[in-house]
């Protein structure tokens, strides 16, 4: 599928910096490598939007480097991220954000 463009919604941004904050706390400069790694990773969505299994209503992408994980839709050739959620977080809580975002 050919994906003219990405966007990330305001709430995936939070769920971006959330996980930035989270890891520069571990180590200076982790945030940093997070934030490049994850937006490199939505950037990607460019050419491999659509292949990815959908869960709760979405596609459902993991992050190459961190255990997250990437949920988007695509509508009209455009790609938008709702949400990058850490996976280690109990799946409820996985599924009640997602839900939130719907």
């Amino acid at each position: 599928m050919k994906i003219k463009d990405v966007f990330i919604l305001k709430d995936a941004v939070d769920d971006l910096e959330a996980g930035k904050s989270f890891y520069e706390k571990k180590e200076s400069g982790v945030g940093d490598y997070f934030w490049d790694t994850l937006l490199s990773d939505i950037e990607s969505l460019f050419i491999y939007a659509g292949i990815h299994m959908k869960k709760y209503g979405y596609h459902q992408m993991f992050s190459k480097r961190f255990p997250y994980a990437v949920y988007y839709d695509i509508n009209i050739c455009i790609a938008y991220v709702v949400a990058v959620l850490p996976m280690r977080r109990d799946p409820a809580w996985i599924k009640r954000k997602i839900a939130e975002r719907s």
